[in-house]
């Protein structure tokens, strides 16, 4: 199968792009240096060339592209996978959220994502849009929770982590098995994909269970009454592996 997966500058993508080849499937990308995301026209003619079997969007762009990329897959009954976020929701109403409930982002980000997810199930009927939250690494660096705490770690000596989150978040290698599963059988309509699903731990929790299942015995991770929101990703067709199943959390 030839997959066009968008987004490979970013950090989920270039590991589905692996985990795709191991499967033997052809991977091709998307340069916005030749093809300019705004061009529907030379847009849809490079697709017709390169005609890829499926397409997995996970590239940050506007709802036009993302819906007429929709369309054209749709047109050849073409698997179209687009990856959303837990960030949709808002804090208020509260979580943890269901597929179906009404979307309250009021960022700038979430709302952009509400758009990009209608514009491809006005496009293509049977498309997965596979909500997802933060992804932890212990390998990879990128926009990983990992990543991030370090980065906090060094900035400011401290890492300050909510006792009243808990996020939505996953291994990305659980993610990716999903997403690349999404390939061989579609599965339409919205798709939660939430390892704290059913664990609910809340932040401080998993820094610490992070910081000693990746060996940051130097981390300070104080817990704080931030930011207050279950973020947690519930209900649809599929299960993530819990973070217990990776994480020694019982001790954090």
């Amino acid at each position: 199968m030839k997959v066009l997966v968008t987004g490979l500058n970013g950090t989920l993508a270039p590991v589905l792009a692996a985990r795709l080849r191991t499967d033997g499937h052809e991977v091709i990308g998307w340069d916005r240096a030749r093809q300019p995301v705004d061009d529907e026209a030379a847009g849809r003619a490079w697709l017709d060339q390169v005609r890829p079997d499926a397409i997995v969007h996970l590239a940050t762009g506007d709802a036009h592209w993302a819906g007429w990329m929709a369309w054209w897959a749709a047109q050849g009954d073409r698997p179209f996978v687009f990856t959303s976020t837990a960030m949709v929701f808002d804090a208020q109403p509260d979580g943890p959220h269901q597929p179906a409930d009404a979307r309250t982002a009021r960022d700038a980000y979430g709302r952009g994502k509400i758009v990009c997810e209608d514009a491809i199930r006005r496009a293509h009927p049977f498309a997965s849009i596979a909500r997802l939250g933060w992804q932890i690494d212990l390998a990879r660096g990128g926009n990983t929770m990992l990543a991030t705490l370090e980065r906090w770690q060094q900035e400011q000596g401290v890492i300050e982590a909510s006792r009243h989150w808990r996020p939505a978040c996953s291994f990305i290698d659980d993610t990716v098995q999903v997403l690349a599963q999404l390939l061989q059988d579609p599965l339409p309509g919205v798709l939660h994909l939430d390892s704290n699903a059913g664990d609910g731990w809340r932040f401080d929790r998993i820094a610490r269970a992070l910081a000693r299942a990746a060996g940051r015995d130097h981390w300070r991770v104080q817990s704080v009454d931030g930011y207050r929101h279950d973020q947690r990703l519930q209900g649809g067709a599929l299960r993530l592996p819990p973070l217990s199943d990776r994480l020694a959390l019982a001790r954090a």
